[in-house]
């Protein structure tokens, strides 16, 4: 394989925990459960997407998303993060930046957010390079993946 950051993210990774860490000192939190179910893919032309669900979601009695109840259908979108667009990657500070074009939730379209590597063999760590909002408090997140 590649030497480079960008020629080793390329491909398909399979989620393996997601991790909250406040910086006010409250205890790490995992937003998507314990085990939680998600994919991310990089593809060589520099697009990529990811999607992440819960650990536990409720069943509904139809595949038809249109069917839904409104209630049904916004339980459904919480438990569930999605967003693709492009990607770009800074070699020296070993970063992949997400350019966010469509998103589950709208106002994350037109966002560009930076991540930091970590990557050991066949193992992928994605970690806010700044402190984000989530739930009203400010954390640092670690997103951890497996090579698919």
């Amino acid at each position: 394989m590649p030497d480079g950051l960008r020629a080793r993210l390329l491909g398909a990774w399979r989620l393996l925990d997601v991790v909250e860490e406040p910086l006010d000192g409250s205890p790490a939190g995992r937003p998507h459960g314990d085990q939680p179910h998600g994919l991310i893919l990089y593809s060589p032309d520099g697009h990529m997407s990811v999607q992440i669900a819960e650990s536990v979601r409720e069943p509904v009695a139809t595949a038809d998303w249109t069917a839904l109840t409104s209630e049904e259908y916004a339980a459904e979108a919480r438990s569930y993060f999605a967003y693709a667009g492009r990607f770009s990657v800074d070699e020296a500070a070993g970063t992949v930046t997400h350019h966010v074009e469509l998103s589950l939730f709208p106002g994350w379209a037109g966002l560009s957010m930076p991540r930091e590597v970590a990557l050991d063999g066949d193992r992928l760590v994605l970690s806010s390079v700044a402190p984000v909002e989530s739930g009203g408090r400010q954390v640092m997140v670690r997103i951890s993946w497996v090579r698919a």
